[in-house]
């Protein structure tokens, strides 16, 4: 069984991650710009400068170098993010910022003169800080208005050349990270899990209204959802065990049952009984909720294992999903599990469920890396770990594909070098191209192409025949 002969293979990066040029062309502050460590440390009250993502690497003004890059690799489809801030700088403002625009029109442009097809992103873990400190994020119905504001001038903006979009990147984490998923300001400790429900179903209705807008904008447009995607094993066959694996797979399908049917799962019900949620929802969110999404997305990086009394086993390490530590997988050098099969299995599953196309948005291997020079003078990385990950990975995809499931694009995670979401370092490399920048901030932001640049391109070249 191979892949199909139009299938998108490509790669995916976040702007706030990549683009740097924090403050240049009227861009506002996003919270981003006050998270020095990611979701591991404080916030600040201004951007410092040990935050790395204020540089990112240098894409706002190397993007047609990288894009070249990609093109290089015969990527089909490019997944990145649209900086919310970049075009309403605080999140308010009832006129968008034309420089902000006209970046983003360049990077289309960009792409198309490849062949390659852009997959946008409309919040990729950014929104505006003022919109963050001043109402809260998404715990304030009004962030709704204002994120259907910006959805709709770049739809009405880039839809006659961009057919794929996704509105919330892995819309789950809101209940993990309210801050990083949903822009809440207010200390996660002091928060609620009213307060958390809530703010995840403004984003709901925010993406629904969204969807609606766009299909009647452009009916041939394609709207996806997007979710942090982790399968639940198990620890044992205890009963108790497998309850509690069922139970909190049932907390990943929460949102995409939403986004997917148009109406919250039946056990929504128990869920917010036993969390003491009582979910303020009009008339006019559940006339919303029923504009569904065409196909589902969601990032993979390893499966996620559970126990009915955890304290009895080691945990896993992890981005910001973690689990417990399984002794059948192998571990990355950050720990974190490697498990190709769990991305057969959760392609399965949520194909099994939902019945929609699926694009794979995220797929990676984070590394510490070091350039060496070849003796003919050429400077590389050696990453055959991340050949071998991401080879396992594509034939666990090819043999969900063989299933029968309707698979239709592979998106790896950072193509090109970028700075941790959930750690804001960069020495956890990700890429085919590594980038000449250092944790310090310091290094010349020069390309160079790793081994598994070479393979990717054979991959995507054959259409995943030949993966040697």
């Amino acid at each position: 069984m191979s892949f199909p002969k139009d299938f998108l293979w490509g790669g995916a990066l976040a702007a706030n991650q990549c683009e740097g040029a924090y403050l240049e062309d009227g861009k506002g502050l996003s919270q981003q710009d006050v998270m020095p460590h990611g979701v591991q440390g404080p916030v600040t009250e201004a951007p410092t400068p040990d935050n790395l993502k204020l540089l990112g690497t240098d894409f706002y003004h190397r993007y047609k170098e990288d894009i070249a890059l990609l093109a290089e690799m015969g990527f089909k489809v490019f997944r990145f993010s649209i900086a919310w801030s970049r075009i309403y700088p605080t999140g308010f403002e009832q006129e968008p910022n034309e420089a902000g625009l006209a970046f983003y029109d360049q990077v289309i442009d960009e792409c198309l003169k490849y062949g390659i097809q852009p997959l946008i992103t409309l919040s990729h873990y950014e929104m505006p800080l003022e919109l963050c400190r001043r109402i809260d994020g998404f715990r304030s119905r009004e962030a709704i208005d204002c994120f259907v504001r910006y959805a709709k001038t770049v739809l009405i903006r880039y839809h006659d050349r961009v057919k794929y979009w996704l509105t919330f990147n892995e819309i789950n984490v809101t209940l993990i990270s309210p801050l990083m998923g949903a822009g809440v300001m207010t200390p996660k400790a002091q928060l609620t899990a009213q307060d958390k429900y809530q703010a995840a179903h403004h984003q709901l209705v925010a993406s629904a209204l969204v969807t609606q807008f766009a299909h009647q904008l452009d009916a041939t447009l394609k709207i996806g959802c997007m979710a942090a995607s982790a399968p639940r094993y198990p620890m044992t066959c205890d009963p108790d065990d497998v309850m509690s694996a069922m139970l909190s797979q049932q907390e990943l399908d929460y949102f995409i049952t939403v986004h997917c049917t148009g109406r919250y799962p039946y056990y929504a019900q128990r869920l917010w009984r036993e969390n003491h949620v009582q979910l303020e929802i009009t008339e006019a969110d559940r006339d919303a909720l029923q504009h569904t999404v065409d196909f589902i997305s969601f990032s993979y990086y390893s499966s996620k294992v559970v126990a009915a009394d955890e304290s009895k086993y080691q945990m896993a390490n992890g981005n910001i999903m973690r689990g417990l530590k399984n002794p059948f997988v192998p571990v990355s050098d950050y720990n974190y599990p490697i498990d190709p099969e769990g991305l057969r299995y959760i392609l399965n599953y949520l194909y099994d469920h939902f019945h929609k196309p699926i694009f794979v948005a995220e797929n990676g291997i984070g590394a510490r890396e070091q350039l060496v020079t070849l003796p003919d003078g050429t400077r590389t990385v050696e990453d055959d770990a991340r050949i071998l990950f991401h080879r396992g990975h594509i034939q666990a995809m090819e043999r969900a594909i063989a299933d029968g499931v309707e698979v239709f694009g592979y998106t790896s995670w950072g193509p090109i070098d970028c700075v941790s979401a959930a750690s804001a370092e960069i020495s956890k490399r990700y890429g085919f191209v590594y980038v000449d920048r250092n944790q310090d901030g310091s290094g010349t932001l020069e390309r160079f192409r790793k081994k598994s640049f070479y393979w990717y391109k054979k991959v995507i070249a054959t259409n995943g025949e030949d993966l040697s």
